[in-house]
């Protein structure tokens, strides 16, 4: 079966990054994948990443067996001062663990950007960072990347729900590009 695994969003459940990126992960899974999130919440129980432990906890094994796993990755930070969330780039330098395995980091898979950030500058300068950190890590960045500005745009209502056409148009869109290389896709 075909996984997709996401990484991100803030300490605050249910924050835009992560609701973007479930969003993302439902749709592909509405297209036959099987999909799992590692939201903010989970990431902030993970240890600052420490390259010379000799051991890792159970949270910090289950997201690098997830990513060893996925055929397609999703990736959401909010913008923090012009740069990715430290809790998104933590995780991120925990994938470290895979450096030695046949495919490495995001070798050769697909990786879809989100970031929500209060502000234009800074969702652009994230989604920036993120591709490069993404091409550093041997992923390929999809072509389009998510960029919310959250001073401007309520892609989701109260309630959680998405709301907003053409957030939905990009989610859907980016969800396409994550499934096509794998043959999941509706062009497929």
């Amino acid at each position: 079966m075909t996984r997709i695994v996401g990484i991100g969003g803030t300490l605050r459940a249910g924050s835009s990054s992560e609701r973007l990126a479930r969003a993302v992960l439902e749709c592909c899974g509405a297209q036959g994948a099987d999909t799992m999130m590692f939201d903010g919440p989970f990431l902030a129980q993970l240890p600052h990443y420490d390259p010379g432990a000799p051991t890792r906890c159970e949270a910090e094994q289950a997201l690098v067996d997830a990513v060893r796993g996925a055929d397609a990755i999703v990736v959401a930070s909010p913008g923090y001062h012009g740069g990715i969330s430290g809790l998104v780039k933590n995780a991120i330098d925990l994938l470290e663990e895979t450096a030695r395995d046949d495919r490495p980091y995001f070798d050769g898979r697909p990786v879809g950007l989100i970031v929500s950030a209060a502000g234009w500058q800074a969702t652009g300068v994230t989604l920036a960072a993120l591709r490069g950190v993404t091409h550093a890590m041997r992923g390929w960045p999809t072509p389009l990347g998510i960029a919310i500005n959250s001073v401007e745009q309520r892609p989701f209502d109260s309630d959680g729900a998405l709301v907003d056409a053409a957030v939905a148009a990009q989610i859907e869109a980016l969800s396409e590009q994550l499934l096509r290389p794998l043959g999941l896709s509706r062009a497929a």
